[in-house]
């Protein structure tokens, strides 16, 4: 067994129970300073955003019949044999999990709620849009992997970004029989090749000028946060990419006795650092949030 995958296993929340766990959660969120939020695919899913199950196989199933695809996710890495067939699958994806998935932001709105009033940060994985639909400002919010919403040269010869939601529309009500037309096969403005969502899959993922400001406003961010009380919010981020979010929010809550790390993760809540204030949650996102807004306890005692 490799070492992610018998610490991965260990995970555990201690001896707290829920009620107690969420009380400490109440006062970190009522005396904090400022507030980062960090968002992994868990947190989409918990809101809706299901890549598997009854929802691929209502939307995908022509494709899921033809190619053996499993789940949304498998498909966006699926070898399609023509890019009439890629650009097909792609648009359909994009098309319910970028530009009509308003249905999943109610949980968004609900975290937004909560923040009303606190100077907050959010850092996703997520390249859905959801923040930005459920009233985050978007100053506020570092999508580190791009977003679903706009295209890039396949092999960045240039750092332009397309908007691309007009093309997926257009490419997804033209399919049929799991392939759209040639002609709406988008090619690179610039150099003639191949075009791919804005999404980091490889070395050619474009990191445009308001990416690279994004960073530096993010990490500004981070490092006054550092200074006072923050508290750290991090909803479903496991170890698909755990540089991003969850190893350095480790890092800030265990070398800053000010920092407070509230971790939701069914799977994984527990740490790999030892960390002073530390609230972990492996009950559903959706519950402990409910349970937060019934009563955002200002009010209890210090």
């Amino acid at each position: 067994m490799t070492y992610t995958e018998n610490f991965c296993n260990s995970q555990t929340i201690g001896a707290k129970g829920l009620a107690e766990r969420e009380d400490e959660f109440r006062r970190a969120l009522r005396d904090a300073d400022c507030v980062i939020v960090g968002a992994g695919a868990g947190f989409s899913a918990a809101a809706g955003q299901e890549y598997g199950g009854e929802r691929f196989t209502r939307n995908f199933g022509d494709f899921a019949h033809r190619y053996g695809i499993e789940d949304m996710y498998a498909g966006m890495f699926h070898k399609f044999g023509t890019e009439e067939e890629r650009w097909a699958y792609t648009a359909r994806h994009v098309l319910l999990n970028r530009f009509e998935n308003e249905d999943s932001t109610g949980l968004f709105k609900l975290l937004r709620t909560l923040l009303t009033g606190k100077d907050y940060f959010v850092i996703t994985t997520n390249v859905d849009g959801l923040f930005g639909k459920s009233g985050f400002e978007a100053e506020r919010i570092f999508e580190v992997q791009g977003d679903y919403g706009y295209m890039q040269c396949g092999h960045g010869c240039h750092d332009g970004l397309y908007n691309n939601e007009n093309l997926v529309r257009k490419m997804a009500s033209s399919t049929a029989d799991c392939r759209i037309p040639s002609q709406l096969v988008p090619h690179c403005p610039k150099c003639g090749g191949r075009m791919e969502l804005h999404i980091r899959k490889d070395a050619y993922f474009v990191e445009d000028k308001e990416w690279k400001a994004m960073i530096e406003r993010y990490l500004s961010f981070a490092e006054k946060a550092t200074k006072g009380r923050a508290l750290l919010i991090e909803l479903g981020v496991g170890f698909n990419t755990p540089t991003i979010i969850r190893f350095p929010f480790e890092r800030m809550a265990a070398y800053n006795n000010g920092v407070t790390l509230v971790r939701m993760n069914k799977d994984f809540p527990g740490s790999e650092l030892p960390i002073g204030h530390y609230v972990p949650f492996a009950e559903p996102i959706g519950q402990v949030l409910d349970d937060i807004a019934g009563k955002v306890a200002w009010s209890v005692s210090r």
